[in-house]
Parts: structure tokens; C-alpha cells; sequence
């Protein structure tokens, strides 16, 4: 984690050891992967790491563009590429991207968050074919809403001309999502996570929680443009006007 020494929870815990991780800084990711190899050989490596982002790219300074895509996409990565050799010359491990309902499903304003879940969903699935043959699976999880503050941490700048759009897709988040009722917990998506990574399955893609596999099951069911017609009406209602 990025900071060891605040943590209060995990470091109770029997056989965990913390080390400290930032996945945008490349010489920690090399030095903390060999620190968790010394400790022993490694089976599971799970790419956790993530910031929110929503709001129109227009809003969207160079800082913010930076940080998340070497946060979400280049640090699950490099992360991947520490241990690649060590599962390589084991013939075994098992990678698992935590991915979202974003990286299969679009919906309006989240054009960047978007970008690095499906760059994530696609960077996993076409891995796992070069290292199947060296016994290492890649897998990936993709939740929908998660009870956690994740989301709230999510403070979009949105310039005057989006103003609408953006009062409009936050209501109807607001409607949908209930933290006491809606998504999943964060126990149920580790339950999803230990099923792929201990089933034994030719399986790339989980989805966890019945929100995210209604959502997606939807897009497969209407296709891509329906399924992108409907979620511009769902959350932009009359401010949703296609261009002819």
C-alpha cells in the first residue's frame, strides 16, 4: 500500500505482511516486488490499485490525465511485468485484474475512467494468451457499485457548457445508488475474486454483483449502439441529443 505506516486494520492481522507500494513510481514497484519474492514463492498477485474520475474531458487538466491512466492502466502493468518472470520460471501463478463494470459497459461523463478499465479489460485478456503456455493464468474481476467511499472520492471539474449534463447524471446516481441496498460489499467481491482465482477455469472475465452482470448482460443483449443510446437517455434525459 502506498502508506504502510497509517494502516490500522491489516497490520493486526496473523501471516500479513505490509510493504509499501506506489504503482506510479516504477524503481518501488521493481524493489517492493523483490522484497514479497524473498518471502517465498508467489501464487496470486492481485492489481487492486485505482482512483475514481468522472466529469467531461473538457474539465480534465494534464495532472488529472496523468494520474489516472499511470495509476489505473500502467500501474497494474508494471506491476505485472515485476512478476511476470518469477510465475514464468515457476510455471504457475495467477494475476488478477480488478477491473469494473466500466472496463464492459459505457455511460456518459466517465470517458477517461472508461478508457483505463477497458484498457485493463484488454490488457488482460490478451496476456493471458502469451502466458498460458507457461502455466500462468490472467484473470480479470469486474465489479459494479461497491459499498465503499471510493465513488465519493470522485470531485469532477465541470466547465459551464456541461453543467446540465452533469447535474442530470448525478441525480440519477444518486436515485440508483443506495450505500445501505445497492452494489455489492467489499466481501462478496473478495468472494468473486478467491472463485477465480482458486476454480481452475480457462476463464478470463468475472463479473461481480448483480448490478454490474444486469448492466452488462444488457449491452449483450441490445448491442453496442443500443446499449449506448440507452444509457444517454437513462442519465442525461432531454440533454441527451445524438448528433445527425
Amino acid at each position: 500500500m502506498r502508506e504502510p505506516a497509517t494502516e490500522t486494520e491489516l497490520n493486526t492481522l496473523p501471516n500479513v505482511v505490509l510493504l509499501p507500494l506506489d504503482v506510479t513510481d516504477p524503481a518501488q514497484i521493481v524493489a517492493t516486488a523483490a522484497q514479497a519474492m524473498a518471502l517465498g514463492t508467489i501464487e496470486v498477485v492481485v492489481n487492486n490499485a485505482a482512483i475514481p474520475m468522472a466529469g467531461p474531458i473538457e474539465g480534465t487538466d494534464e495532472a488529472a490525465l496523468q494520474k489516472i491512466i499511470d495509476t489505473n492502466l500502467l500501474g497494474p502493468i508494471r506491476v505485472t511485468q515485476a512478476f511476470t518472470p518469477h510465475f514464468r520460471e515457476n510455471r504457475q501463478g495467477t494475476f488478477v485484474n480488478i477491473t469494473s463494470v466500466a472496463g464492459l459497459v459505457t455511460f456518459p461523463l466517465a470517458s477517461l475512467y472508461h478508457t483505463v478499465k477497458f484498457g485493463l479489460q484488454a490488457f488482460s485478456e490478451g496476456l493471458s494468451y502469451e502466458l498460458a503456455p507457461f502455466g500462468v493464468r490472467v484473470k480479470t474481476v469486474a465489479p459494479g457499485y461497491i459499498r465503499t467511499d471510493f465513488g465519493a472520492k470522485t470531485r469532477p471539474t465541470t466547465p459551464a457548457p456541461y453543467y446540465d449534463l452533469m447535474t442530470s447524471f448525478q441525480a440519477v446516481v444518486d436515485r440508483m445508488m443506495d450505500p445501505a441496498t445497492t452494489g455489492s460489499t467489499p466481501d462478496e467481491v473478495a468472494a468473486v475474486v478467491y472463485q477465480a482465482v482458486t476454480d481452475g477455469q480457462d476463464q478470463v472475465l468475472y463479473v461481480a454483483g448483480s448490478d454490474a452482470q444486469g448492466m452488462y448482460d444488457r449491452r449483450l443483449a441490445v448491442g453496442t449502439e443500443a446499449s449506448r443510446r440507452e444509457m444517454g437517455t437513462l442519465f442525461l434525459g432531454t440533454h441527451y441529443a445524438p448528433a445527425h
